[in-house]
């Protein structure tokens, strides 16, 4: 066996009105962001709207992937993932 060490830090923010931090806390890590969603229950629900109000204001460059197809949904993410790499 080989010696590592693995560390996953995990910062989990919960509760009403938490929405409008995700910008600030995805700007950390960079500020080019691929956002793949399912069926549109975020649309219907108004989280979809909050997200990318929250990205915009953080000055997060944004990219969008609806995978429509949830039995595809892996595969659907690894397209947007490589159509998202070439914009980089």
């Amino acid at each position: 066996m080989q010696n590592f060490v693995f560390e996953n830090p995990t910062k989990i923010i919960f509760g009403k009105g938490q929405i409008p931090k995700i910008g600030k806390e995805v700007s950390r890590f960079g500020h080019k962001v691929l956002l793949v969603y399912g069926m549109g229950s975020i649309l219907k629900n108004g989280i979809y709207n909050q997200v990318i109000a929250s990205l915009k204001k953080a000055g997060v460059d944004l990219s969008i992937f609806r995978a429509s197809n949830p039995t595809r949904f892996f595969p659907m993410c690894r397209k947007a993932l490589n159509c998202h790499a070439k914009k980089m």
